[in-house]
């Protein structure tokens, strides 16, 4: 209800965009675990671009293929990433991104979070903006954009934002306190039960504890 009443002040970009598509990537802190169940987003000429993201974001701990607990926990749950680029897919068709809507399960908690993030006009000037850099993959400068829009989601319901390119550093645009979903997971539809945390991330959290403040 909130995401549609945000639908308004419809904003129409002159500039074409300088690459085919941006990308909207997800990750949260080792061990702090994320179901996204969805993400939604809203170009700045109000077009409506739901299902843009869903599933497992990025983390550095556990590993995809872990299992068990180990002996020595490598990972840190404190703070983000220094430069975070997520995982996600290209947003093909849209201009601009004006909000992005994310309900997702924080399985550390468990809780169900919603948030809605309005993405600040300063930022579509970044997005536009072609810089010089050293692309590694290629061995050579290149001009780069900042067409990854990277989020960043963390138990108590935090979520983070910056902006990178696939040879630019990633930089902070706005940081948003989402809220508990009533429902609870899946919307209401599976009677209270979330997704299960991996036994590597369960145990981390019994030692360690979930780091709230940190984020």
């Amino acid at each position: 209800m909130v995401f549609a009443l945000l639908l308004s002040g419809c904003v129409h970009n002159t500039r074409p965009l300088p690459y085919d598509a941006w990308s909207l990537n997800f990750f949260s802190p080792d061990y702090m675990e994320v179901w996204i169940e969805t993400a939604d987003v809203v170009d700045i000429n109000d077009r409506v671009f739901r299902g843009a993201g869903s599933g497992i974001p990025a983390t550095g701990y556990p590993r995809a293929l872990s299992k068990g607990v180990p002996a020595h926990f490598k990972g840190d749950a404190k703070g983000w990433f220094e430069d975070p680029g997520g995982k996600g897919r290209y947003v093909t068709g849209a201009d601009l991104p004006r909000l992005v809507y994310v309900r997702w399960q924080s399985l550390a908690e468990p809780q169900t979070y919603e948030v809605t993030i309005e993405i600040p006009e300063s930022a579509w000037n970044t997005m536009l903006k072609g810089e010089k850099a050293y692309c590694g993959a290629v061995g050579k400068w290149k001009t780069d954009y900042r067409k990854l829009l990277v989020v960043g989601l963390a138990p108590g319901g935090v979520a983070k934002v910056w902006l990178g390119g696939p040879c630019l550093t990633s930089i902070e645009v706005t940081r948003v306190q989402g809220t508990i979903n009533p429902k609870g997971p899946y919307d209401g539809m599976s009677n209270g039960k979330h997704r299960r945390l991996s036994e590597e991330s369960k145990a981390y959290i019994d030692k360690f504890g979930i780091p709230y403040g940190s984020w």
